[in-house]
């Protein structure tokens, strides 16, 4: 469910909903696809119900996101979200617009020049890489075409060093090489089918449409955003994005239908 920011995405959910979505993660996707990311309590109980999530097991979720800090809350029985979350609804949006700067050609290079950090701290860092958009070429080498802002910033970690690059091979087998390029093209392909025959018409098709909406925005914050030089014309990114956002459109018109209609929680 896009609004100017994002839609719904299932932070914990398995692979379009075959998981059963927690109740954490359709609180917080629900609150992903809010521009402002914020919600009445009563909403998001009634939202939870279509999924099986009694009232109860809804507040107990959201009171434990208040204390992680992944969600605040005014007292008066609205949520909104914070912390991680709230990052992760601004990468979201970059991902729905896939907006990137013209390619001159360069590479940006992140070097790990430390690797004494535990385990833990290790992962969080790949992690961090990883959301960056920056793919591993050998281990604590990381690169990938200078044609957006790397987010979160690596230079914020005292362990790694930046460096601007410039590959003396042919760069478009480089890419291949390190994004599964061929794959993230087949799963756009059938995900924009899914989008392209599934009809949202009342209550029923929500929580149908909410695990579909939730699959297409992970793939989405999974696409590397590399340069259309990179890419070839078939790439489907941009295909993808068009036809989630014809269908989203309808999707939260009947959302906010039955929104309306719904009695207090």
């Amino acid at each position: 469910m896009a609004g100017s920011d994002g839609g719904l995405a299932g932070p914990n959910g398995g692979e379009d909903g075959a998981t059963p979505l927690t109740a954490r993660s359709v609180l917080a996707s629900a609150l992903l696809g809010e521009d402002p990311p914020e919600l009445p309590v009563s909403h998001l109980v009634r939202l939870s119900g279509l999924f099986g999530i009694s009232g109860n097991r809804a507040r107990v979720a959201l009171s434990r996101m208040v204390a992680s800090g992944e969600a605040t809350t005014d007292g008066a029985g609205r949520y909104r979200l914070a912390g991680h979350l709230l990052e992760r609804q601004a990468r979201q949006g970059e991902g729905l617009r896939g907006r990137t700067r013209p390619w001159q050609g360069g590479w940006r290079v992140v070097v790990v020049t430390a690797a004494g950090r535990s385990a833990e701290e290790r992962t969080a860092r790949r992690r961090r890489l990883v959301v960056a958009r920056l793919a591993e070429q050998r281990e604590g080498v990381w690169l990938r075409p200078d044609n957006l802002d790397l987010r979160p910033d690596p230079s914020e970690d005292p362990d790694l060093a930046l460096f601007s690059a410039v590959p003396d091979e042919d760069p478009v087998p480089l890419a291949a090489g390190l994004w599964d390029l061929d794959g993230w093209a087949d799963r756009a392909e059938v995900l924009r089918g899914r989008l392209e025959t599934t009809v949202t018409v009342g209550p029923d098709d929500l929580s149908p449409g909410f695990a579909l909406s939730a699959a297409v925005i992970r793939h989405l914050l999974a696409d590397p955003l590399l340069p259309e030089e990179l890419l070839g014309a078939s790439w489907p990114g941009a295909a993808l994005r068009d036809a989630y956002e014809r269908w989203d459109r309808t999707y939260r018109r009947v959302l906010r239908a039955w929104g309306r209609a719904a009695g207090p929680a």
